[in-house]
């Protein structure tokens, strides 16, 4: 029977052993060094600075993640009223830019990060998130929104969200899985709260006030994030070298990590980006699909929360893997064949439960694998690679929209393949740590 095995600590995997030899080399001896240094000085796994950070993480997640869940909405909104003489496709490229840069800049907030903690990054970020968004408000044109939402907002965005995910877990050890879990449930909260808001405030008193009283939310938000949220670690201004950035992509497991999360990413976009739209063109009516996206959010709350609690006892790789197929599963076997509003409304719920998992335990796939003083860069890279899909997703899908006359079948069989396709590279991570063995905890 197969072995259970326990979850290797990505710190500890590499503390130097008695028996050395003298073969290892310097640059062995150097790394191994230093993440014995960290070791020594444990995570505390709680305690009030620890629960303020992770309470500031959770403010960032519904201003970062929870905002960006809301694209569903304004896709509907620009495609029938402010932008309706553009194509569906042109209209696409403004939340994919939104979430194009919220993950491309990865690497380089993510070196920032790692020599100079969140401090910095945070308080930039949050100018630039609330200025883009009170920009939009005055925007009238295309080019005007494309710069300010899909530009400036999202770059604020990439500096918020990803340096505070790279900070919990320099507080926690034991309880990372649930910690990222319950920060998660933050853009669950927005997810929800933000596209009902929008939705009834833009037909109550127009989209330029819309706009603004949610940039006044994210603000005060930010200001709390910005009291609460910071590193135990201190900061390590270090040179760049060669040796740092490349040793990524000589690691298999990584590489394997990064190739199955950019072909995941098509297909999660796409029902966040189209449900919506797909319901009202479908024939329900706008007063209930403009709650599909919350209702999507409220269903990811459940599994944000949960995926990060369990994967702390079955393992990360395990549960992400799990979810994945799961959403792909649901796309082509339910989104598909579905014909009335309460299958739509029912995979909403259930793809949402789905998708939490996605944002809970998206870096924390990268602390399984990776010493902690590379955690930010390397997490980076894995947005970066999210960023792809972000980026061309709904363009291709609105493409295929165009191209069938209005038929959505292509683009749903298109994000379901890929997420099965991407769940199974990243799993590959596992196989490659753990072998075949189907208890392995990993």
């Amino acid at each position: 029977m197969a072995s259970l095995r326990e979850p290797e600590n990505p710190i500890t995997a590499n503390q130097p052993k008695k028996d050395s030899t003298p073969e290892e080399s310097s640059t062995d001896k150097e790394k191994e060094g230093q993440e014995w240094k960290h070791t020594a000085d444990d995570p505390p796994d709680g305690g009030t600075a620890a629960w303020l950070v992770v309470l500031g993480g959770w403010c960032v997640m519904f201003c970062s993640f929870g905002w960006i869940s809301s694209i569903g909405v304004f896709q509907a909104y620009y495609m029938s009223d402010l932008l309706r003489e553009y194509s569906s496709s042109k209209i696409s490229w403004i939340p994919s830019l939104q979430i194009f840069f919220m993950f491309a800049t990865g690497p380089i907030v993510g070196q920032i990060y790692d020599r100079f903690g969140p401090r910095y990054l945070l308080l930039i970020g949050s100018f630039l998130h609330v200025f883009g968004l009170m920009m939009t408000s005055l925007s009238k044109e295309y080019y005007q929104i494309l710069l300010s939402q899909g530009v400036c907002s999202a770059i604020g965005v990439a500096a918020i969200f990803q340096p505070t995910v790279s900070t919990l877990p320099s507080w926690f050890n034991k309880k990372r899985g649930a910690v990222y879990g319950i920060a998660a449930t933050g853009s669950s909260f927005g997810g929800v709260i933000f596209p009902i808001m929008i939705s009834r405030l833009i037909r109550q008193v127009g989209f330029p006030w819309t706009m603004r009283i949610s940039a006044f939310i994210i603000l005060f938000l930010m200001v709390i994030a910005n009291l609460t949220v910071k590193s135990r670690l201190p900061p390590n201004p270090r040179k760049l070298s060669k040796e740092s950035l490349t040793r990524p992509f000589r690691e298999i497991k990584m590489i394997l990590l990064l190739i199955g999360f950019l072909i995941l990413t098509f297909g999660f976009f796409v029902p966040m980006n189209y449900i919506v739209s797909e319901a009202i063109a479908r024939g329900m009516s706008h007063s209930l699909a403009d709650y599909l996206a919350a209702i999507l959010n409220a269903g990811s709350l459940i599994g944000r929360l949960g995926a990060g609690i369990v994967a702390d006892k079955l393992g990360t790789y395990n549960i992400f893997a799990i979810v994945s197929y799961f959403a792909g599963i649901l796309i082509l076997a339910l989104w598909i064949p579905t014909t009335g509003n309460v299958g739509v409304i029912v995979f909403a719920v259930l793809f949402g439960f789905a998708t939490g998992a996605y944002v809970a335990l998206a870096s924390f796939l990268v602390v399984r694998i990776s010493p902690l003083e590379e955690v930010g860069y390397r997490t980076g890279l894995l947005f970066l690679c999210a960023s792809v899909g972000g980026l061309t997703t709904n363009p291709i899908a609105g493409a295929m929209l165009e191209r069938t006359h209005g038929s959505y079948a292509d683009m749903k069989i298109f994000a379901g393949v890929l997420l099965l396709v991407g769940s199974t590279v990243v799993f590959g991570v596992r196989v490659h740590q753990t072998g075949l063995e189907l208890k392995a905890v990993f």
